[in-house]
């Protein structure tokens, strides 16, 4: 079997991160802190975007063996999100102004050198102390046709790794914004590509942010607070993360018993705004008009092709977007680990 080779240059952004400071208004933050307050509980990242443990493994790095027989609640950690918009669309018409944001559209514009850029999501991650999602990640990686609207998070991923669809690619760009004076509990990123030393935005930060292009930059936030703080007994995946205003608590629920709580200094808090951004007109009609689209058959039928000329055994899948074999085949032959000999294990 031929092992995957990745170029030395796949995985990196149009540009390094560039750092903004401050991001947000007082009154900018409290709008949203109160949304996030009124609107709760919140479920654990993992329940909005996996079905099992094999699509989480294939977006980030590393492979697990095939009778793993771990479910998601052994890997649901106590980090939760939540959606101010999707779609284009707000969903909070007190944050229509913050999302519909013409400075960020300058700024995404700017760092991409396009003319044009339209909002498409704006989510928040918000936590306690905790230990997880220590595996570098992408976020989910848009093609042309295939996109976070019709594709679950782990193909997309995958075909980011595989270097196979990058004439496809969507150009996104994020303002990811942090509020957090504890540590640490900073934003570790591969800026010049997986293979090369990461750099770290430590904390405390506070009303901090990065203009970047997470879909093709490996990064992963770091543990946050003390590590005497991190655990938490009854953790699962239907978890959820709520505001206590009697007394000024957060809470962690598992079928309506409280696991965790709390105190307000404790809590860390990701503010994520993400953009759609075209180099010049032609490309806002190709992407628009759907004249140079993916499909899932194309997809699959490329992946495919190229595992088996590499010499892997795989079958054709019934039901690709949930066959677990297939995911596995997927996992195995595209995985790319990035450099973390650096890391301790207190970091």
């Amino acid at each position: 079997m031929t092992t995957f080779a990745p170029p030395r240059n796949i995985l990196t952004p149009v540009a390094p991160p560039r750092i903004i400071e401050p991001v947000y208004s007082d009154a900018e933050y409290e709008r949203m802190f109160d949304v996030i307050k009124r609107e709760g509980p919140w479920g654990t990242i993992i329940s909005h975007h996996f079905e099992t443990v094999d699509e989480v493994i294939a977006t980030v790095s590393g492979v697990i063996p095939p009778d793993h027989g771990l479910t998601l609640d052994d890997i649901a950690g106590p980090h939760f999100r939540g959606f101010f918009a999707k779609n284009s669309v707000s969903f909070y018409p007190e944050l229509d102004d913050i999302f519909f944001n013409s400075r960020f559209l300058a700024e995404v514009k700017s760092y991409w050198k396009a003319e044009y850029a339209k909002p498409t999501l704006m989510l928040f991650n918000i936590c306690g102390p905790h230990n997880t999602g220590l595996a570098p990640h992408l976020d989910a990686v848009t093609f042309r046709g295939v996109r976070i609207e019709n594709t679950p998070v782990w193909l997309q991923n995958i075909m980011g790794k595989s270097g196979l669809f990058n004439d496809y690619l969507v150009k996104m760009a994020q303002i990811i914004t942090w509020w957090y004076r504890g540590e640490p509990g900073g934003f570790t990123y591969w800026p010049d590509g997986p293979f090369e030393p990461p750099h770290v935005l430590h904390a405390p930060m506070w009303n901090r942010g990065v203009v970047v292009q997470n879909e093709m930059m490996y990064h992963r936030g770091d543990p946050v607070g003390p590590p005497e703080d991190r655990a938490i007994e009854g953790m699962k995946c239907r978890s959820v993360f709520g505001y206590d205003d009697s007394d000024d608590s957060w809470a962690v629920t598992t079928d309506g018993e409280v696991i965790r709580r709390y105190r307000p200094e404790q809590i860390r808090l990701l503010v994520h705004w993400n953009a759609e951004v075209y180099a010049d007109m032609d490309e806002v009609k190709k992407v628009m008009d759907h004249t140079d689209d993916l499909t899932h058959e194309r997809v699959f039928d490329t992946l495919l092709t190229d595992m088996r000329s590499r010499g892997v055994k795989v079958a054709t899948p019934s039901d690709p977007l949930h066959d677990v074999e297939f995911i596995q085949a997927l996992m195995h032959t595209y995985d790319i680990q990035a450099t973390t000999d650096w890391l301790t294990e207190e970091g």
